[in-house]
């Protein structure tokens, strides 16, 4: 297919809201900017790849996704640089696990001219919606669900992939309390734990409720054979400094995080060893009580970094060291907002200039 397949078309919002907005005082993911990309699968190919103004959809009681769960989504960010410039901070990483996912649940791959180039458009569209503010940020959501409007278990014949972006502000405000989760489960070895599926995240908001009435923010869930494994947080990935060395969990049951990876990539730059491997609730409970852990964090695109001040497991808790007086974090923090602000050069290559 050639890229004038993929043409995309925009009609401009005549009405925008953008008046309307307190870019002072920004609640995360509640106020829509003005477009919408909207790309339809059907018949084996996508077609009418348009930017619009955001707006509700029409939607057959029968859509598949509703009955059958097929639904994925991205979180992605752009930041303001001070000359003006836009930068989106490494959607080629979310393109390729947006397409992991869509290969998981049985859903068509997006082309790179429409997930790319599409982002750039829009970004670029409502350019004003991005904060200029630091700390502030444009959230972007990609998501894509099933259409066709028939009952009966299998892949839906059509699609609507959809971006969508909001101003935002930090989704956490302060550090966490966490609790160690030993009873529910949020993913199994071969399901779709990696993948950023609707469901993974419906299954954890009810443990979660039981956790933020004991007093927790969040829960660290862990393997569902024996809870004996530490996965990651509700919302982000986990990393811990353990022993001088930065370990983060990983299996096909861990969302492979672009924040964390961006992490890990730059303790590696900096030379500080890094471990992506198996974490045992014991190791990191008997870590923290012979001062052994001297960090611990939530990685991700919302999140950014949120430090982990206390964790909770079988009634006991664990009390961490004061997050400002941790040296790794608190650096790493600086020199990404450095780097996505565009205030510093990007050694990496990962700010994806928008204009």
């Amino acid at each position: 297919m050639t890229e004038e397949k993929y043409s995309i078309k925009v009609v401009p919002n005549e009405n925008s809201r953008i008046g309307e907005v307190d870019f002072n005082n920004l609640a995360f993911g509640k106020i829509m900017s003005d477009h919408m990309l909207v790309a339809d699968y059907d018949d084996g190919e996508w077609k009418e790849v348009s930017i619009v103004p955001y707006t509700n959809f029409n939607l057959s009681p029968a859509s598949s996704a509703l009955h059958y769960g097929q639904a994925i989504f991205e979180g992605i960010k752009a930041y303001k640089f001070a000359d003006g410039r836009v930068s989106i901070f490494r959607p080629d990483k979310n393109h390729e696990r947006f397409n992991r996912s869509a290969l998981r649940l049985e859903m068509p791959e997006v082309p790179t001219e429409i997930f790319m180039d599409g982002l750039k458009q829009l970004v670029d569209l409502d350019r004003d919606w991005v904060p200029e503010k630091e700390g502030c940020s444009l959230y972007i959501r990609p998501f894509m669900f099933a259409t066709e409007p028939a009952l009966g278990v299998h892949p839906s014949k059509s699609y609507k992939f959809v971006v969508i972006t909001c101003p935002v502000g930090a989704y956490y405000n302060k550090p966490l309390r966490v609790k160690v989760e030993t009873e529910y489960t949020r993913a199994a070895k071969g399901g779709v734990g990696f993948s950023k599926n609707a469901g993974n995240y419906a299954l954890s908001l009810y443990p979660t409720r039981l956790a933020q009435e004991q007093g927790f923010d969040q829960l660290i869930w862990t393997d569902a054979k024996e809870h004996k494994y530490i996965e990651e947080a509700g919302t982000a990935n986990l990393v811990f400094m353990l022993n001088g060395t930065l370990v983060t969990p990983g299996s096909d049951t861990v969302l492979q995080g672009v924040t964390r990876y961006s992490i890990m990539s730059i303790a590696e730059h900096w030379g500080i060893p890094t471990e992506t491997r198996d974490v045992t609730v014991q190791e990191l409970i008997d870590g923290i009580k012979a001062g052994n852990v001297t960090e611990a964090f939530a990685a991700g695109t919302a999140a950014t970094l949120t430090p982990i001040s206390e964790i909770g497991h079988e009634g006991e808790i664990y009390t961490l060291p004061a997050p400002e007086t941790r040296e790794f974090s608190n650096k790493v923090l600086h020199y990404l907002n450095e780097l996505r602000y565009g205030k510093i050069e990007d050694p990496f290559g990962w700010n994806f200039l928008v204009g």
